[in-house]
């Protein structure tokens, strides 16, 4: 497979030190909201990279749910693999992807379990068959097959008795709280536009990269 002769020149929009937000989180509040007006699928997904303490990545995608001054928040199963692996490392990044706008953003941070009570009422927001899902699937496990997972879903789905379902304590909310942004817009001719924003004693630093 040849894939050397895919080209697409980027010409929708340009970006400048001086027209970014000072605050990247606001910067990213806004290129979502383009992303949601721009019907652009999925776009809340995010890439989310975690590595092991040797320093062997592994990369999927999660959902952003809540975008706040502490950081990211996502949620998942705690004793799935990026679970274990962040428990360990809570170094991690997650890049956004907009095509439609010719737009990415990289992301890099420290990772934290999120206050019990806001994974408590991110669960209970969550669909009842959602909630379910969370209960039954000990994610990044081996299983013996499909069927599995469906006869315990439904053992739950079909008893009328459970009224509210409890959050269980392996399943929950994470915190990415960014130390490193980088917006980059696409451009003409390969010259992309990279606005880097970076952490520092006295607050953000802005910078312009080389594409």
């Amino acid at each position: 497979m040849d894939l050397s002769d895919i080209r697409k020149d980027y010409r929708l929009k340009s970006l400048e030190t001086d027209s970014v937000n000072s605050n990247p989180l606001t910067q990213l509040e806004v290129w979502l909201s383009d992303a949601g007006k721009a019907q652009c699928p999925e776009h809340t997904a995010m890439i989310l990279s975690t590595a092991t303490t040797n320093g062997h990545p592994s990369s999927r995608i999660v959902l952003l749910k809540y975008l706040a001054t502490e950081g990211l928040f996502f949620f998942t199963n705690y004793e799935s693999r990026k679970g274990k692996e962040l428990d360990k490392n809570q170094h991690a990044a997650a890049c956004f992807f907009w095509p439609d706008l010719e737009r990415q953003v990289r992301i890099e941070g420290l990772v934290t379990k999120a206050n019990p009570s806001i994974s408590d009422f991110y669960f209970k927001s969550r669909p009842y068959e959602s909630q379910i899902s969370a209960i039954i699937s000990p994610q990044s496990s081996e299983i013996a097959d499909r069927m599995t997972l469906e006869k315990d879903w439904n053992k739950i789905y079909l008893d009328w008795t459970v009224k509210e379902l409890e959050r269980p304590d392996y399943w929950g909310g994470y915190v990415l709280k960014p130390t490193r942004f980088e917006f980059w817009q696409g451009r003409p001719n390969r010259l992309h536009d990279r606005i880097v924003f970076k952490i520092q004693d006295d607050g953000w630093k802005i910078k312009r990269l080389a594409p």
